[in-house]
């Protein structure tokens, strides 16, 4: 048993060198232009703050990349972080697995399911995609994000999770406040630190 105990023990310190190991940092943001040292700085900076993160850039410029070295130089860096793609997700499934389920909340849902925002607890949820998500998705990640707390899809107690979120987007979003399609106290909300990627 001691023996079994110490082999788990190290299988589990290798997996996380190795995920640690997998997550971005800055020095593969590849560059040493103006542009590229002041994002860098930037990342640094952000790191060390504490509020949610707003990424804006287009298609291909690493959104992802920076969100993770966000990630990594910030006090959360030994915790999850878990990237959630919110277009391609489908709309009637997005709330299921941002907050979770109880079994029976709906056709399909055979036994509880623990959502990401439980799952990244104590670390960071990476919402790209954000302009994509659903209106009633984006309501509840706004109580979500006022409250501390979830409720899963058809269950009734609500559970405290201390997560900080870092979303992407590649398009406006104030356009699409103004047509109605993104809450603006939500994009408030997200927006607390800006960070705007060169081309």
């Amino acid at each position: 048993v001691g023996l079994r105990r110490a082999f788990e023990h190290d299988s589990l310190l290798a997996e996380k060198k190795s995920i640690a190991d997998r997550n971005a940092d800055t020095d593969e943001l590849i560059g040493s232009s103006p542009s590229m040292n002041k994002l860098k700085a930037k990342i640094s900076r952000v790191g060390n703050a504490n509020g949610s993160v707003l990424i804006r850039g287009e298609s291909g410029a690493g959104k992802e990349l920076v969100a993770r070295a966000v990630h990594r130089s910030s006090p959360r860096a030994q915790r999850p972080m878990l990237t959630v793609n919110c277009a391609a997700i489908p709309s009637e499934l997005i709330e299921s697995q941002l907050f979770g389920h109880r079994k029976g909340a709906f056709t399909g849902a055979d036994s509880d399911h623990v959502g990401w925002f439980q799952q990244s607890h104590t670390g960071t949820l990476f919402l790209d995609e954000i302009g994509d998500m659903p209106a009633e998705a984006q309501t509840r990640l706004l109580r979500a994000l006022q409250s501390g707390r979830i409720r899963r899809v058809g269950g009734s107690e609500e559970i405290a999770v201390n997560v900080r979120i870092i979303a992407a987007t590649n398009r406006d979003l104030v356009p699409l406040i103004a047509d109605g399609d993104f809450r603006e106290d939500l994009y408030y909300r997200l927006n607390v630190v800006p960070i705007k990627l060169p081309p």
